[in-house]
């Protein structure tokens, strides 16, 4: 387990919601930040502040250096062969569109297929739907085994030859289902497809190594990971980025412009038009400091003790059901659930009072709720500065949340 010291590196938890100490466990929304990470961004706007990649001054070359490093760590982090396969981005939506908009116009043509699951996030379903509408192509969804899992027969037999691109969560942001996805890029390879991996909920979890994987495209987001918002990473294969245009035009990414026609300027930066996202990506490179200090594998063995910690006292309340699969071993730091006879947002409202931070809702994943029969669900998510007393507080929320309407409803 992470050492509870931890916790007094986020400012943000030392503070009390509704008269108790915040319990924070919603990460899986947006993770805290901690004051390594706000303090590089405060050094940013108080040292470095400039433009990057135009000016000669010492300003803008420290400026330039620090949001460079910063993708170099990235680089690292991922195992990525070049800092050419990494692309700023605004976050894990913004990348996925980027694939489906540059890489799935040029490669999809109508009767291809795109294949996805019934638990991604709509970041990961909504520009598959508007490209096979566009392109004529046949969206198709790999169903779930009961317990919210894949298995790999039914990946085998929904990958056709046709199918261009399979696009899926490392891991759900409801089920918490951490999918095979190095099988699953073997299975694609197989039939001449790419793999697009939605990582939002697993780059920060867990150890990732796209060269192990072999997929072809990964993205995931700074503000999952202890970073600031507004910041993500595309990564690609730097093959299949070197033939893919870029889907915005204007300042910075440009080689040459004439009247009539223009020439882009090599990977990355073709794909990074526009003032970059610094001070967002020197934050995400401070925030990977951070995780590294601690270890990517101390984190991941964290959060799996934490889950099933969490689901053995969760299943002791009657009425309870907790979604997705039940062997910690096979989730990532997450639980989803229901009260019976209560309504979700009910639920976490009265956490809430009880300075215990839940999410409540469709989770950006309406046919997955409709997979499970439920319109909403609640949700509770762990990270390093989590730790038992924080699952003790939240089943006594639960209980208590039972027994204020089970009195309201009698």
């Amino acid at each position: 387990m992470i050492k509870d010291d931890i916790r007094s590196y986020f400012p943000i938890l030392n503070q009390e919601i509704n008269g108790h100490p915040l319990v924070y466990l919603d990460s899986a929304a947006t993770s805290q930040k901690p004051i390594q990470v706000i303090e590089a961004i405060k050094n940013y706007y108080e040292f470095e502040n400039s433009n990057v990649h135009r000016g000669v001054h010492t300003l803008g070359n420290r400026a330039t250096d620090s949001y460079e490093g910063a993708r170099e760590k990235i680089r690292k982090f991922i195992n990525a062969n070049s800092t050419e396969e990494i692309i700023f981005t605004r976050g894990t939506t913004t990348a996925l569109n980027i694939v489906a908009q540059s890489y799935g116009r040029t490669h999809l043509g109508e009767g291809d297929e795109i294949v996805i699951t019934y638990m991604e996030h709509h970041s990961n379903l909504i520009p598959w739907q508007q490209l096979a509408k566009e392109k004529g192509a046949t969206l198709k969804y790999i169903d779930l085994e009961s317990d919210g899992t894949l298995s790999l027969e039914k990946v085998r037999a929904t990958i056709t030859d046709k199918t261009k691109i399979v696009s899926m969560a490392y891991a759900s942001n409801v089920l918490g289902t951490i999918n095979p996805i190095k099988e699953i890029t073997a299975i694609a390879h197989e039939h001449g497809a790419v793999m697009v991996v939605d990582g939002a909920q697993g780059v920060p979890h867990f150890k990732t190594d796209v060269q192990d994987l072999d997929c072809d495209f990964l993205a995931f987001s700074g503000h999952k990971m202890c970073g600031p918002t507004g910041i993500g990473v595309l990564y690609g294969k730097k093959a299949l980025l070197e033939n893919m245009e870029p889907v915005e035009f204007g300042g910075e990414m440009i080689d040459f412009v004439g009247l009539h026609e223009s020439t882009w300027k090599e990977l990355p930066w073709k794909f990074e038009g526009g003032t970059p996202i610094i001070a967002g990506a020197i934050g995400l490179g401070a925030a990977i400091d951070f995780l590294q200090e601690i270890g990517m594998d101390t984190i991941e063995k964290h959060e799996h003790d934490l889950s099933r910690y969490a689901i053995h006292h969760m299943q002791t309340i009657k009425g309870l059901s907790i979604y997705g699969p039940q062997d910690p071993a096979k989730r990532s730091g997450l639980v989803t659930f229901n009260l019976d006879d209560v309504h979700p947002h009910d639920v976490a409202t009265v956490l809430d009072m009880n300075g215990i931070a839940v999410r409540a809702g469709h989770h950006c994943a309406q046919p997955l709720m409709k997979w499970l029969q439920c319109t909403a669900t609640a949700r509770a998510s762990f990270y390093i500065y989590n730790n038992e007393e924080d699952i003790d507080r939240l089943v006594a929320g639960l209980r208590t949340a039972k027994e204020y309407f089970a009195d309201v409803f009698e």
